[in-house]
């Protein structure tokens, strides 16, 4: 209980964290931008990364930022797909759903693809998927793209196996699901378990990858003016150049940052019919 006393605290400091910020910046004369960032850290952890990030690109671009936290991946989405934010960090597959329902614009991604994963406690003797059926399995959130929809979409259509899923909110909390011996394995992505504490990671081990796509990107809803996007973009590009930029950029798990282009990146995921698993 005090845990979950804890969290919610945290939470609210969060909110008041940002709340503040809105009403600066709404008393500034500078054009400001609400900034959602797909919740798959706790919002502590969000604000410790991205805050200085934000801060960075406000002296940069002259634009101003508030970052709004949404207590878990349902409700970011809520917000996603109905326009809220002016400036995202979404998923590949929110991308696609974004694009179709808002016209959200790619701006940038990380070179280096995305990966799911699903892990097990590395002393389990699980050799398969196939070997999961029946059992519970911990993901994020219905729609996190390479830690739930494509893990789910193998082993329907590929294991052809029936498993008991369990949404645990954050990539965090999927993987102490597996450790506390509350489910069989988790999905996730590469980049989230190389943030988790090296005691965690060395208790874990990938039982299967997905293959790869194009990274998660920041994107811009269309009416945000062109040239403040690309202001936003040629920021983020510069800030790889220089070691307190890259740390940054490390932080929000985007350390090679790339201009994205929505046809060469995530149009191929119109393909694989994953609409069948969004919930």
């Amino acid at each position: 209980m005090a845990g979950v006393v804890r969290r919610r605290v945290a939470w609210w400091a969060a909110a008041l964290l940002v709340v503040g910020a809105v009403t600066a910046q709404a008393q500034s004369d500078r054009p400001w931008l609400v900034v959602e960032v797909v919740p798959q850290f706790q919002p502590a952890e969000i604000n410790r990364a991205w805050g200085p990030l934000l801060a960075r690109l406000e002296k940069e671009t002259g634009l101003a930022f508030s970052l709004k936290m949404t207590k878990d991946i349902p409700a970011f989405e809520e917000d996603l797909l109905a326009g809220q934010p002016d400036l995202v960090y979404q998923n590949p597959y929110h991308q696609v759903r974004a694009k179709r329902a808002q016209g959200y614009v790619p701006l940038v991604r990380d070179a280096k693809l995305l990966t799911g994963i699903l892990v097990v406690r590395k002393d389990d003797p699980l050799a398969s998927t196939k070997a999961l059926a029946g059992q519970t399995i911990a993901y994020p959130a219905p729609n996190a793209f390479g830690a739930s929809l494509l893990v789910r979409s193998h082993l329907a259509e590929v294991d052809r196996i029936d498993t008991q899923p369990f949404y645990a909110k954050t990539h965090t909390n999927a993987y102490r699901q597996v450790l506390l011996g509350r489910a069989a394995a988790a999905g996730g992505v590469k980049a989230t378990l190389d943030k988790e504490p090296e005691e965690v990671r060395m208790a874990l081990r990938v039982l299967w990858e997905t293959p790869e796509a194009a990274a998660h990107p920041i994107s811009a809803h269309p009416r945000v003016r062109p040239k403040d996007r690309e202001a936003v973009t040629a920021a983020l590009l510069r800030m790889a150049q220089d070691p307190a930029g890259q740390a940054m950029l490390k932080e929000i798990l985007m350390p090679q940052p790339v201009r994205a282009d929505y046809q060469r990146d995530y149009q191929p995921l119109e393909k694989l019919r994953l609409d069948r698993y969004v919930e």
